[in-house]
């Protein structure tokens, strides 16, 4: 029976056993590690409701087209000898377009969300093409000049903060609310702008002032022949998006200031057509209002490298329960890699409270500190405890430096894993992996 007992002891205390224990450890941690992500990705979701809550009743993305000239026109065609009128309408876009944007930027909360959101003054001016010029390459058609009509595009409606006209010429015109067609925009504002193409000779110079509310980001149509934009904002951290960047700009402390020229050739479609021809969709530029780093996605990037770091935590363990000539309880391991795993909880949380790297800090601090602690009931020794320390706190120094990179992480992280196998390769080199864990202590049993 004795003899039993010592297979036995032998057999759980072997170390391809200890090694499948561990293996089977980690695999059922992939549970609360996806359990995990699935709790980020939830507060994610709670996060974009509040920020939609915000946005819906802020003002949204905004996009601005225009202004934009209509002419109905109209085209006899003779069909079966019989005379037939199709009515159309002219779209003609400026030729020169100017923007002077002034963004004041604004921090919403709901509950613990933030968002930033804008309040955009705009100064638009430019001018459209010498109508009758332009009438001589429409001969065919019959323009309807009393029925013109401008139109700006703005798709959240509700971000409109003030009364707005058009002055052509020197002469100024009123608005309607909506659009009168959606051949090229579907929301927007209509000026009912009648031309005199006696009064019209040259181009028709226009100029408005349009203040607009909105929510993360700001992007024009470059529907100019010329379509130039200078933008200027007491916010820190912009980013520039779209077809187009800017072709100056400069950011500081006080914020950013930047400008846009952008010609027609740069684009796909020309300055005047018929109908719905072409669409101006797709072209559009401007500029996104960034809220520090989000903790969301390094969370979720920390915990994509958890299983990871529980494995190379399991593989120290397990050196030093070679090299020390200790038994370490599976339940240990257990406990050990609770603690790993509830990092990523405190982490999401806190970071939710005081920001990303704060919680970085407090949460890495505490379960360094907690299964050090632990682990000096298991080893007795202060050399190994605070070798372990110093181990686990790498672990997390790298990591941190990893989340903090963008374009650098797979490098850092390839290469901070083969600096790991190489270590783990060189302290292994000479275990003999077909004894037991205590062989010393088996063979005295046996003797006696």
């Amino acid at each position: 029976m004795n003899k039993l007992n010592q297979i036995k002891n032998n057999f759980s205390q072997s170390i391809s056993v200890k090694i499948v224990v561990v293996t089977i450890l980690v695999l059922l941690l992939l549970i609360p590690i996806g359990m995990i992500k699935s709790l980020i990705t939830e507060r994610q979701v709670y996060r974009e409701e509040a920020l939609q809550d915000i946005q819906e009743k802020w003002g949204k993305s905004q996009k601005v087209a225009g202004p934009i000239l209509t002419i109905p026109v109209q085209q006899i065609k003779l069909i079966d000898e019989k005379e037939r009128i199709y009515n159309y309408l002219l779209h003609i876009l400026p030729d020169d377009l100017n923007y002077e944007v002034k963004i004041t930027p604004e921090i919403r909360y709901r509950g613990m969300y933030k968002v930033v959101v804008y309040e955009a003054n705009m100064d638009i001016s430019g001018n459209f093409p010498n109508m009758n010029e332009l009438a001589e390459n429409y001969s065919n058609y019959t323009f309807k000049w009393n029925e013109a009509y401008m139109t700006i595009g703005v798709p959240d409606m509700k971000g409109i903060q003030n009364q707005l006209e058009i002055d052509l010429n020197g002469k100024k015109y009123g608005v309607t609310p909506g659009v009168k067609n959606k051949d090229i925009i579907s929301t927007g504002v209509a000026f009912n702008t009648p031309i005199n193409t006696e009064k019209f000779k040259k181009k028709i110079n226009f100029k408005t002032n349009l203040i607009l509310k909105g929510s993360k980001d700001l992007q024009f149509y470059p529907i100019g022949k010329n379509t130039y934009i200078n933008m200027e904002s007491p916010w820190e951290n912009p980013s520039f998006k779209g077809n187009f960047l800017p072709e100056d700009r400069n950011n500081s402390e006080n914020g950013f200031n930047a400008y846009w020229k952008v010609l027609n050739l740069n684009r796909n479609y020309p300055q005047n057509w018929i109908g719905d021809t072409y669409t101006i969709e797709n072209s559009t530029f401007g500029v996104e209002l960034l809220l520090p780093i989000d903790h969301y996605q390094k969370s979720m990037r920390s915990a994509k490298y958890a299983l990871m770091f529980i494995f190379l935590t399991f593989i120290c363990f397990l050196f030093f329960e070679i090299l020390n000539n200790k038994i370490i309880h599976p339940i240990q391991y257990l406990l050990v890699s609770a603690g790993l795993v509830i990092f990523y909880i405190l982490l999401l949380s806190l970071s939710e409270q005081i920001g990303f790297n704060k919680a970085y800090l407090l949460a890495s601090a505490g379960i360094i500190s907690l299964i050090t602690i632990y682990t000096s009931s298991v080893f007795r020794s202060f050399k190994v405890n605070a070798f372990f320390a110093a181990i686990l706190s790498t672990l997390y120094i790298y990591l941190f430096v990893i989340l903090q990179m963008q374009d650098y992480a797979l490098l850092m992280g390839s290469i901070g894993l083969f600096i790991i196998l190489a270590l783990m390769m060189y302290f292994s080199r000479r275990v003999n992996w077909y004894k037991s864990i205590d062989e010393k202590s088996s063979t005295e049993v046996q003797t006696n």
